[in-house]
Parts: C-alpha cells; structure tokens; sequence
C-alpha cells in the first residue's frame, strides 16, 4: 500500500490516494477537485481508481467527485445513501470493509457535521475535518463541540500513539502528538473536573 497526497486549492483541502501495488486499484479520499494534474499523475503511476471515500459532504471535499465518476468506474462510499444525485455504498460506525484488496474501518464521528466519519487503514486515519494538527473540526454549537470531543477521544485519540493522522486540512500528525499539543483540548479550568472527555 502506498499513500499520496495531492493538495488542492479549491477549498485548499488535501486530497489523498492510496494505491493497492499489487492490484494497481487506487482509492481516492475526499475529492475535493478531480484536476488534469491529479489525473495525470494518477494514470503516470499506473493506477485506476476504484473506490472514493468521503469523510463528510461539505462542498469543499466533494466537489470533485461528479468529474472523477465521468473518468473511472469507482464505488462511492459515505455515511449518506446519496450525494447530490450520485449514489453511495452507506457505511456505518465500526464497519469493517474492504476496498481495492486493503481493509479499512469506518469510523462516525459526528459533531463538526452529522456525516463525519474517520477512515482507518491499519495505522492511517483519515480525518477529513473532525481532527486536524493542533485542532479539532469547527462546530456551530457547545452541544456539537461537546459531542465531537467525546467522539474523537472514545474512537480515535484511544488509538496507538504512532497511529498517523491524514486530516482533510493542513498537515499531517501522530495520535501521540495530538494528545500532547491538540489546542482543541485545552478545557477551561472550571470544567476540568467535570469534563467526561479528559485523554
């Protein structure tokens, strides 16, 4: 298995591809811009993609998945029934499946949007926007900021420390260094004691 990233500007969002070398299958996560770039170096490695995983529905991570589905042949896969009008293969909390020959496990972890799931390959996390480097996922409400750290710290940060976090912003991490320095978890002092969310 092997790992790419491809950064895009639209939504300056990562892209990533993760490659079966035996199979030649690609899977794509979140598509944010399906570019002549991204193509080429799709089809210079030798790979067809076969299945695109969508952390969550925001414009921004999927807005190139209506291109890359006029190019390849690929299963769709999301917490949704449908995005848009494009069908996907739903996948629930604690699935395990198997894409392009690779097993990976769903992960749901609401709060930033209702869809977020986290993808997990072995020790690679895909986040989209539920965990970033330093941060946690943006929410609209305390009910949604409380739900999402309870989210993460029950799936996610309870994971081995040399997990690698792939996030759908900015750079990559480690469960271990989220733990430490993630500033999503700094809690006011007052509710420090009361907090069921404590790593």
């Amino acid at each position: 298995m092997t790992v790419f990233f491809h950064y895009s500007l639209h939504g300056f969002a990562n892209v990533f591809l993760v490659g079966n070398d035996v199979t030649m299958e690609a899977v794509i996560v979140d598509p944010a811009a399906f570019t002549l770039g991204l193509l080429q170096f799709v089809e210079d490695k030798g790979y067809t993609v076969k299945a695109v995983l969508v952390t969550h529905g925001h414009a921004r991570h999927i807005d190139g998945l209506r291109t890359l589905l006029r190019i390849y042949d690929a299963h769709v896969y999301s917490s949704n029934a449908t995005l848009g009008d494009i069908p996907c293969r739903m996948v629930t909390d604690g699935e395990n499946f198997t894409v392009c020959g690779l097993a990976v496990q769903a992960l749901s972890v609401p709060g930033h949007s209702a869809d977020s799931m986290v993808y997990r390959f072995d020790k690679l996390l895909f986040t989209g926007d539920t965990l970033n480097a330093g941060l946690i996922g943006k929410t609209m409400s305390q009910y949604g900021n409380k739900l999402l750290k309870e989210q993460l710290a029950r799936k996610v940060l309870s994971l081995s420390d040399d997990c690698l976090v792939l996030p759908g912003h900015g750079p990559p991490s480690s469960i271990g260094a989220e733990k430490l320095y993630n500033l999503g978890w700094k809690i006011p002092r007052n509710e420090v004691e009361h907090s069921e969310y404590r790593l």
